[in-house]
């Protein structure tokens, strides 16, 4: 299977945005916009990519990209422009209000240990998982993983486990009408065999998925839960395919059940 990078968040089109109001700053929202349209696809663009990707105008795209570089946030390279670091700002506000990202880590570098393969922790963005924390061991993967990066929740470990925290209409608004896109000849791509499998992880509390996402790929993946007994977030380890089935279900599934059961409890100690 070929790599893919993390995927794009839907740019709207001025046609197609809110109308200004109490509750829409348009211009902050066509700011977001431009930021969002840079990628690991699309690093460096100039200001008539930018336009086209985000549907602004030249002159509005333009305006929005001067403010970014006012701010530090984006610099000009030519006719090209980019991001800076200080992007990073804005995604580690998020990171560091979290309790969850300064409890898990210690508890996941141990479990990386005990297991020596990959440790991962995500929570649900729309039909997306979003990686909050990795700890690599080896790299068994094509994708190039790493915080904030996002990937379909549908054949994921951690995708199932976190739909399987949502109700029934929200759990079917995620996944739409299907079929969904096949990323490997094993990937379900039917809505009804993912919701079963979805039903079939919430009962046994656990997730397995080999060779959806990626062919030669194996991950096992558990819920972290809040106080409530929400669902918050979802840990998993990562294998090759040819790790025989019996050593995960021996070894590595008690020690991640475990891994996930000492960060919620944690989580639940600190009021989350």
């Amino acid at each position: 299977m070929t790599a893919h990078s993390p995927s794009i968040i839907p740019i709207m089109s001025e046609s197609s945005a809110p109308r200004p109001s109490d509750r829409h700053v348009q211009s902050f929202a066509r700011g977001l916009q431009v930021i969002r349209s840079f990628d690991a696809a699309h690093p460096a663009q100039t200001l008539t990519e930018v336009a086209q990707r985000t549907g602004l105008t030249r002159a509005g795209a333009r305006r929005i990209l001067l403010t970014l570089a006012g701010q530090g946030y984006v610099q000009a390279d030519g006719r090209h422009f980019r991001l800076t670091p200080r992007i990073l700002e804005l995604g580690f506000a998020y990171l560091s209000s979290q309790p969850l990202w300064h409890l898990a880590e210690p508890v996941m570098q141990r479990l990386a240990e005990t297991v020596h393969e990959s440790c991962s922790m995500a929570v649900l963005d729309g039909a997306e998982i979003v990686y909050l924390l990795r700890v690599p061991a080896r790299k068994i993967m094509s994708i190039n993983l790493g915080v904030g990066s996002r990937l379909p929740a549908y054949c994921t470990s951690m995708g199932r486990v976190l739909l399987g925290g949502l109700g029934a209409q929200e759990r079917q608004a995620c996944l739409g009408e299907g079929p969904l896109p096949a990323r490997t000849p094993a990937t379900l791509t039917q809505v009804d065999k993912i919701l079963a499998a979805i039903d079939h992880t919430r009962e046994q509390g656990w997730c397995l998925v080999a060779d959806e996402l990626e062919q030669g790929l194996t991950s096992l993946a558990a819920p972290i839960e809040d106080r409530s007994g929400r669902v918050t977030a979802a840990l998993n380890i990562s294998a090759n395919s040819g790790t025989p089935r019996e050593t995960l279900m021996t070894q590595a599934l008690p020690a991640l059940r475990q891994a996930a059961q000492d960060i919620s409890t944690l989580l639940r100690r600190t009021g989350g």
